[in-house]
């Protein structure tokens, strides 16, 4: 069986997490994950970075900083994991789902803009698949709206916007390290801060509330609860763990993209026959490999195309169920203006097996049995 993903491990983890064992140092902010943060601080030219627990918890951060509450409304599109949503819906803000461009799977910045009324707080972008939005449009909105980005960068590590990383370009950005992702640590995520205004109060709602923080760097002589907050620091054997797949992030990178390279090459007389469609990336923005897929004619023909891959040893998935359609999603959303592209180009999408050290021998038999399929 070939398996849709497998948790890139490179080898030196273990020594790394035995170091932090040693160091006797486990909660976070460790030395480990200091060298995390400083690791993208530098190479993603981040203001400053905070380790999280997940994707998540990074993004009811932002959610807690910006003050989207009652009454308020964030623009995010409903083609996109649950937290998106979540980590706003939980302070009581209204969402409102904007529809996608079909070729990218991103939110539409015209929705967007159609979608903006007195209102709105936040847009929230999802960089789908590790390939940008419109970011040059987005900000363009918010700064006549005065409106909040914040960068769902989940799938965006090793990605860029025009040269800019992303998650760097909206006044934050979220990261995520689930085993699912290019760089992992079983579960993880970060916080990138782009608006300097924003980090005393992010460190306190990181820690509970309080100003520890500034209490361990010797700002104050003792730390007390100052704001609302959780426990949001990723643990230190996380850290290490992640610590050595920064560390070895060009070898990862460059081994994602050969593989995305040969299935788009592979499949190519497919697309060109009108049988099924491959991913674009507008020319003006570097991905990291992090997801290929193609869609077929409907989601009739991805159901046999999901069984005749099964069948032959081949695991495949498809992806999110547009949030606007679920029961939670009614509950605490709509859905702006007319869903176009969202729900049918999503049941066309089907998520080919992609991961770090796929064995090319491994991706020629997918790209051979797709081959098969539409050879019947």
């Amino acid at each position: 069986m070939i398996p849709f993903n497998v948790p890139c491990y490179i080898g030196k983890e273990d020594t790394a997490i035995k170091d932090a064992i040693a160091g006797k140092k486990l909660s976070g902010n460790g030395p480990y994950g200091k060298k995390c943060m400083q690791w993208m601080e530098e190479n993603m030219g981040v203001k400053k970075v905070m380790l999280t627990p997940s994707c998540t918890a990074a993004l009811e951060i932002t959610a807690l900083l910006t003050e989207a509450g009652e009454g308020d409304e964030v623009i995010m599109p409903s083609y996109t994991f649950v937290s998106t949503a979540n980590a706003f819906a939980l302070r009581g803000a209204n969402i409102v789902f904007a529809d996608v461009e079909p070729r990218t799977m991103n939110v539409d910045p015209e929705q967007i803009a159609a979608a903006i009324t007195e209102k709105t707080k936040v847009i929230v972008v999802v960089h789908y698949a590790g390939v940008s939005c419109d970011m040059d449009r987005i900000m363009e909105l918010a700064e006549k709206h005065n409106l909040w980005v914040v960068e769902d960068a989940a799938q965006g590590l090793m990605s860029f916007y025009k040269g800019r990383a992303l998650g760097t370009i909206g006044h934050m950005g979220t990261i995520s390290f689930h085993e699912t992702k290019n760089y992992v640590c079983g579960e993880g995520g970060a916080l990138y801060i782009n608006d300097p205004s924003l980090v005393e109060r992010a460190e306190m709602i990181q820690e509970k509330g309080t100003d520890r923080s500034q209490f361990i760097r010797g700002e104050v002589d003792k730390y007390s609860w100052r704001d609302i907050g959780s426990s949001y620091l990723l643990s230190e054997l996380n850290a290490a763990y992640l610590s050595v797949q920064l560390e070895h992030a060009k070898e990862i990178n460059d081994n994602r993209l050969g593989t995305w390279q040969m299935y788009k090459e592979g499949l190519a007389d497919l697309a060109d026959a009108g049988k099924i469609e491959l991913p674009y990336i507008p020319e003006d923005r570097a991905f990291n490999g992090h997801i290929f897929f193609i869609k077929t004619r409907n989601i009739e023909v991805r159901s046999q195309l999901i069984r005749h891959l099964k069948q032959l040893g081949i695991m495949t998935a498809t992806h999110y169920v547009p949030l606007h359609s679920s029961v939670a999603g009614k509950a605490c959303g709509v859905f702006s203006g007319e869903d176009r592209y969202t729900t049918i180009e999503s049941e066309r999408l089907i998520r080919l097996p992609l991961y770090y050290g796929i064995s090319k021998g491994d991706v020629a038999y997918v790209i051979q049995s797709i081959q098969q399929f539409y050879a019947q």
